[in-house]
């Protein structure tokens, strides 16, 4: 056994930053995927370089960071230029994402949590997860929520959620199913018995071994790793 990965979704509105805000209370070792994608593409990195050569100076503000909103619109209306960006992006994402896996690992946690907005519909990272963790709530309870925390009207909250998988769909590929539909205490306890069940999994067995292993040899740990989650 090692430690292990579990990756945590959910949907527009649907509560996912309320969850992750009790893992962290909990002291839970999370991987934002969302904050790794704007990091890696800051001026003067590799991926910055590559989206301007493909998609222009206009994209930029005048501070000389990418305007998010202007480039999603592009994406959003043209599939091949959103499959260019994913492919100058996604590499770039995910060794920043096993450079911290690695350094939870020298550190000893038990499991990581990946914060992946997109987990279910790409499908491609869910064969390294240990478990699935999908944050939802009732399709009225979204719609409510949305409209009020962006001030939508519901033509346009709903125009929103449909652009997503449906929460329902994604409910039937996760794990484990956080239903956020309640009061924040409900979702907290959920939350809670969750984290008391991963830290009672064995799968932790050999994460206990981690840091010892480390003063061993740092280059061997890092080997050993990386032909867990690769192979």
């Amino acid at each position: 056994s090692t430690m292990f990965l579990v990756g945590l979704s959910g949907g527009i509105a649907s509560g996912k930053s309320t969850v992750v805000a009790v893992l962290r209370e909990l002291g839970c070792a999370v991987i934002d995927a969302d904050i790794i994608a704007r990091q890696v593409v800051q001026p003067h990195s590799k991926a910055h370089q590559q989206i301007l050569q493909h998609f222009g100076t206009e994209i930029l503000l005048e501070n000389g960071e990418i305007n998010r909103e202007a480039l999603g619109n592009i994406i959003f209306l043209q599939p091949e230029k959103r499959r260019l960006l994913n492919s100058i992006t996604h590499p770039e994402i995910l060794k920043e994402m096993l450079k911290q896996v690695l350094k939870y690992f020298v550190l000893g946690y038990r499991y990581v949590i990946l914060d992946i907005p997109l987990l279910f519909e790409t499908r491609g990272l869910t064969r390294f997860m240990k478990y699935t963790v999908l944050v939802y709530c009732d399709p009225p309870t979204q719609l409510a929520r949305l409209m009020k925390r962006n001030g939508l009207g519901a033509a346009e909250a709903e125009a929103r959620i449909s652009s997503q998988l449906p929460l329902d769909e994604k409910r039937k590929w996760a794990t484990h199913v956080i239903d956020n539909s309640g009061d924040r205490e409900s979702t907290r306890r959920q939350v809670l018995r969750l984290h008391a069940g991963l830290e009672d999994s064995l799968d932790f067995l050999w994460a206990r071994l981690a840091v010892g292993t480390a003063v061993v040899g740092l280059g061997g740990l890092v080997f050993l790793l990386l032909r867990h989650f690769i192979s």
